[in-house]
């Protein structure tokens, strides 16, 4: 223990500057919540579908919930059933094991639908594309309206992509 506690007292702090943050979206918040709101007349709701990814792209979903991004106060918020969904977005490339899972919450998810692809494997079918075990991207089985590229994106680019689609089907979304 001493020898940790040495260590310790021994060690310098380290010289890195701290990163700036960018924080130009959060101008638009109050923005943002208003068009939710004007377009559905209350919260997003979002099913999140895992179609047979490696899970960096749901990472970065999660961050997106955290206090720093906060989508919840944006007004959009994540369900278990796509019974409640007005959006699905869906990561990985489709595996042959979840084909039929994807269609049956497309298929139970109330019009106007959207489906978002959520980083490249559910866009092109990523480095997966090839596999014995995938259907390939997402748009062999379903209408995508928008498609997120990056592997995985940014929980920046992941916002811009449910709002793009958002503002896509704003005439048709209404309450």
């Amino acid at each position: 223990m001493w020898q940790l506690l040495k260590q310790i007292a021994l060690t310098d702090i380290p010289a890195e500057r701290i990163p700036v943050a960018n924080d130009a979206w959060r101008v638009e918040h109050g923005q943002i919540q208003q068009e939710i709101v004007d377009v559905l007349g209350r919260a997003l709701c979002i099913r999140q579908i895992d179609g047979g990814s490696c899970n960096g792209c749901e990472l970065e979903i999660h961050a997106l919930n955290n206090p720093y991004y906060n989508i919840e106060g944006l007004g959009i918020k994540f369900v278990a059933s796509p019974r409640h969904a007005d959006m699905l977005l869906i990561t990985g490339p489709l595996a042959l094991n979840m084909r039929e899972a994807v269609r049956r919450a497309y298929e139970a998810t109330p019009n106007p639908k959207l489906v978002v692809a959520a980083g490249d494997c559910a866009y092109t079918g990523g480095i997966f594309k090839d596999s014995y075990a995938v259907c390939g991207p997402l748009s062999n089985l379903l209408p995508v309206d928008v498609a997120i590229p990056g592997c995985p994106p940014p929980p920046i680019d992941l916002l811009r992509g449910i709002l793009t689609a958002l503002r896509a089907r704003r005439g048709t979304l209404a309450p």
